[in-house]
């Protein structure tokens, strides 16, 4: 007798499935094969110091990547301390509060926000943001507070903060899109008891989220710093530019994306391309140990909640 799974048609599916799933591994073991065979040059002449030395110098063929690690890392970390609250307190006022004309109008223009391409976010800061960041925030706050390292340098426009305040706002539609989904998996059951047992409207955003929707918006925040660590061309218009370690967020940095996409085509020297391709192997260890460590944070709190804790 033959079983239902023993069917020829469920068997062709089944395999054929099996390799689209292998080749999405294979390709990206064949990606990270290909970033370590050209990026050995580099690695076996600077070893581990390629990580923490600041000078990158290709007259010199001294090269360092610790600058646009840094970059990055302060400029997403930027982006995410100003995408976040707007981006759940979007969704939180679009789900909950916001008239049944308001809603979607504003769903449309929030999500219209990730269609735009990184080019014209790149331009608009140039000739925007840059002003009005100078003018109106960076220089009064020098003037008042620039004795404190974060603030502190003459003011260019060109900076980390620039380039942070932009990624913000193109992160903002995924986290927006996301927690907008996972608050809307809440069962009105559970919300209209809040209500019922005397609870603010806070009150009920408050433990709804703190019990159902936390892990769902840790993972559009993780989402959103994906894009923030991968984004060029937008934050390479107004960064600055600048391979240096600063404290201040108001001078000019750079990134690991932004220093390929500038230098790749002008690096004339077998090191200085293989020492590109290993920043584009930081850059792929990076996200990769990023989300690797959302997964796992991610599955503890799921854990976590569901045994009540």
């Amino acid at each position: 007798m033959r079983r239902a799974g023993d069917n020829p048609k469920d068997l062709l599916f089944e395999k054929t499935t099996a390799l689209f799933a292998f080749g999405v591994l294979f390709l990206a073991v064949l990606l990270f094969a290909l970033l370590v065979r050209e990026s050995l040059p580099a690695i076996r002449k600077f070893g581990a110091a390629f990580l923490v030395t600041k000078t990158w110098d290709p007259v010199a063929e001294q090269f360092g990547a610790l600058p646009f690690i840094y970059g990055t890392l302060v400029s997403s970390l930027i982006a995410l301390l100003l995408a976040v609250p707007l981006a759940v307190g979007s969704a939180i006022f679009i789900n909950e509060f916001a008239p049944e004309w308001l809603k979607n109008p504003v769903s449309f223009l929030s999500e219209l926000l990730a269609a735009i391409p990184s080019v014209i976010y790149g331009l608009w800061g140039i000739f925007v943001l840059l002003p009005v960041l100078r003018d109106y925030l960076m220089k009064p706050v020098t003037s008042w507070l620039g004795w404190i390292p974060f603030f502190k340098g003459p003011v260019y426009g060109p900076s980390l903060l620039a380039a942070g305040v932009l990624l913000s706002i193109m992160i903002i539609p995924f986290i927006l899109s996301v927690s907008r989904e996972v608050l809307a998996t809440v069962p009105r059951v559970q919300k209209e008891a809040v209500l019922s047992l005397g609870g603010t409207r806070w009150e009920m955003i408050r433990i709804v989220i703190g019990q159902h929707c936390i892990p769902g918006i840790f993972g559009a925040t993780v989402l959103g710093l994906g894009r923030a660590l991968g984004e060029t061309m937008a934050v390479t218009m107004v960064i600055g530019n600048r391979p240096d370690v600063l404290l201040s967020i108001f001078q000019p940095g750079h990134s690991m994306a932004g220093a390929i996409a500038n230098e790749f085509t002008e690096a004339t020297g077998d090191l200085h391309l293989s020492a590109l391709v290993e920043i584009g192997l930081v850059l792929f260890l990076l996200t990769f140990v990023v989300n690797l460590a959302a997964k796992w944070t991610l599955k503890t709190m799921v854990a976590r909640a569901s045994r009540g804790i």
